[in-house]
């Protein structure tokens, strides 16, 4: 037994979702309100104590096991998870090696190096004449408050090459210390100076709260960048931290949405203001790791542009509107088919939204907190808002105006999951464009981005429906060997794709996999795809944590002997997804029922909705059925010991 399957078998899910969720047993489940949204009405949310798994039937339409829910109620990743419940059931997992127990007490050294280095750029913000200047431009330029600068932690620079390294150096840190922190630099000559100076400090903190790095702003007009952070490091990777995540987090989870700004100083206004679930991605172009963070907290994601950035000032091309901005260490960037590729695989929704012109975050809502409620409920989905942005202040009666539009716009709608959308778009660009729809549905994307006409003997892409959930304790065996091949045969993860998309059905995803271990390992796997610096299994193995690794052996263990026939393994494991996602519906079909029944007892007249969605499940049980049927062969369950003697199935 694992480690993971040990914490599981000695912690009952009953008592653990109890401690946060007022639960009332219903038959042999128990049932209670959600407390991923809010929800006082009908208690749609389900424990179901015999699997040890819980969902949610209302609006988050969530579930999983025990490290689902605390990874969700928490916020944490999987590791983090893995250790918590390990502790609380008295489960010893694998011991850290010497170097690995080095190396955390370094990251703390340095972690306590930059806590000393807050307190010491607040001193000189508060208590230096100096420090007044920086003080001033704060409070009142920026309307910022002292308890708002307390809160952040925000602090000054002083002018001078050496008097930060020359206060830590007197406090016992070495010159290596304050290089791996990112607090001082080295010349050509070997010879060390402050890298902050003359600049207003901004503590940067990973989403756990613990100090990774600082930002910095000028005060004088004349230096140069106008940001500046600090540089990578050990602790810090500035695309893989947003700034305020660490305070947003209860907010982005309340508001369920995130909002995206630019600056340090609109995170902290906004804050200030009340509308605490704002973060920044410091200048950069949002990455998908940001983005996957953020999604642990709401798939529901805003972004909110300069008009500058968006709007008629920047340059279209490829649909990249990039900033000209020389105050900034790096160009940010909006790409609507990079935010859409985001979108579709961490299943968010992602909207767009542009600021007043020349006005920041922090202007409007210093200016009128309701000003900014309302663009940020003015949102809209990233298609509208190119098309929208692409025809505002064109003639739309020139043809070929209409033509350049419709061929930037249709390979957005093209990388569209859903089908429903992807019809609501071209009915949308048709009305405004003033044209024919039949004549956008004659086009279709070719490589390049631009858009033809339909010849003869096409085929049109493949409608994708969205992905369903596997169902967690009586599908662990068979996750596990499509885990296992899908790491010794990455390459297949593309097939696998495709053949689903040719059945209109969704991509392979990890919401495939109810067990709340093997989805950390799935979204490995496509990482280990997305790069070129090592053989994706190799990749695997040197990125895996320690918690994850010991999964990982058994896993690779269970698919040491695959089939030669690479093509009969793709088939095999295709049947074994299909298979997952039937087990799925099938598991939901029968919750739904109890909810249905549950809510007629209780003359509940919820119990008609619940009717309609077994409805809707059944016939997308129907399609998975007749995907399953494309395919012959012996379709029992298979058992362990047919894990070891065959590919699957």
């Amino acid at each position: 037994m694992s480690s993971i399957d040990e914490v599981k078998s000695q912690i009952d899910i009953v008592d653990l979702v109890g401690e946060s969720v007022q639960l009332k047993r219903s038959g042999k489940n128990y049932t209670g309100f959600c407390p991923f949204h809010p929800n006082t009405r009908t208690p749609a949310f389900v424990v179901f104590p015999d699997t040890g798994t819980w969902r949610c039937f209302g609006q988050c339409n969530e579930g999983g096991d025990i490290f689902g829910f605390v990874m969700k109620k928490e916020g944490w990743d999987f590791s983090e998870t893995l250790r918590y419940l390990a502790d609380r059931a008295g489960v010893q997992l694998r011991p850290q090696t010497p170097e690995q127990q080095q190396q955390a007490e370094e990251y703390d050294s340095l972690r306590n190096l930059l806590e000393d280095a807050v307190t010491f750029y607040r001193h000189n913000l508060l208590n230096t004449p100096a420090g007044k200047q920086a003080l001033e431009y704060l409070m009142k330029k920026r309307e910022l408050k002292e308890e708002t600068l307390e809160a952040f932690g925000i602090g000054y620079a002083p002018q001078s090459w050496e008097a930060a390294m020359q206060h830590f150096l007197n406090k016992g840190y070495s010159e290596n210390d304050l290089v791996e922190a990112g607090l001082v630099s080295e010349r050509e000559d070997a010879s060390m100076y402050d890298r902050f100076r003359n600049r207003v400090m901004f503590p940067i903190r990973d989403y756990r709260g613990r100090m990774s790095g600082f930002g910095a702003r000028i005060l004088n007009p004349d230096d140069v960048p106008k940001f500046l952070n600090s540089p990578q490091t050990v602790l810090f990777d500035k695309s893989r931290t947003l700034y305020g995540l660490d305070r947003a987090r209860r907010a982005i989870r309340e508001a369920d949405q995130a909002v995206i700004v630019e600056g340090y100083l609109d995170v902290i206004a906004l804050h200030q203001a009340g509308f605490e679930n704002a973060i920044s991605p410091m200048g950069t172009a949002l990455t998908e790791q940001q983005l996957r963070m953020l999604k642990r907290f709401s798939p529901n994601i805003l972004l909110a542009l300069d008009a500058d950035v968006a709007g008629d000032k920047a340059t279209l091309r490829g649909l990249d509107i990039a900033r000209q901005a020389m105050d900034r260490e790096q160009e940010p960037v909006f790409d609507p088919r990079g935010l859409l590729g985001h979108e579709a695989r961490l299943q968010a929704d992602i909207r767009v939204t542009t600021l007043p012109d020349g006005l920041d975050p922090d202007d409007v809502v210093n200016r009128d907190p309701e000003e900014w409620r309302r663009i940020v409920q003015d949102a809209q989905p990233v298609v509208i808002y190119v098309m929208e942005s692409l025809a505002r202040d064109h003639d739309l009666d020139d043809p070929k105006v209409k033509r350049d539009i419709a061929a930037q716009v249709l390979p957005l709608i093209e990388d569209v999951g859903s089908p429903i959308e992807r019809d609501a778009y071209r009915q949308r660009l048709a009305r405004l464009l003033r044209v024919d729809e039949r004549t956008l549905l004659g086009m279709r994307v070719v490589k390049g981005g631009r858009a033809r006409r339909l010849r003869r003997g096409d085929t049109p892409k493949p409608a994708v429906s969205p992905a369903a959930t596997s169902p967690a304790a009586s599908s662990q065996l068979l996750e596990a060997h499509c885990l296992g091949v899908l790491m010794r045969l990455p390459d297949l993860l593309y097939k696998i794709d495709r053949e689903l998309q040719e059945k209109e059905l969704a991509r392979l995803s990890a919401d495939d996999f109810q067990h709340s271990g093997h989805q950390p390992i799935f979204r490995m796997v496509q990482e280990s795809l997305n790069q070129d610096m090592a053989e994706p299994l190799t990749y695997m193995i040197n990125h895996f944590d320690l918690s994850t690794m010991e999964r990982v052996d058994e896993l690779l263990k269970q698919t040491e002997e695959l089939n030669s026939n690479q093509d009969k393994v793709l088939e095999d494991l295709l049947r074994g997804v299909l298979e997952l996602r039937r087990r799925s519906l099938r598991q939901n079909i029968e919750y739904m029922r109890f909810l249905m029944e549950d809510a007629q007892e209780q003359g509940d007249l919820t119990a008609s909705q619940y009717l309609k969605t077994m409805v809707q499940h059944s016939a997308a049980l129907k399609r998975i059925n007749e995907a399953l049927g494309d395919y012959t062969g012996d379709r029992r369950l298979y058992t362990k010991k047919d894990v070891n003697s065959r590919p699957l199935l």
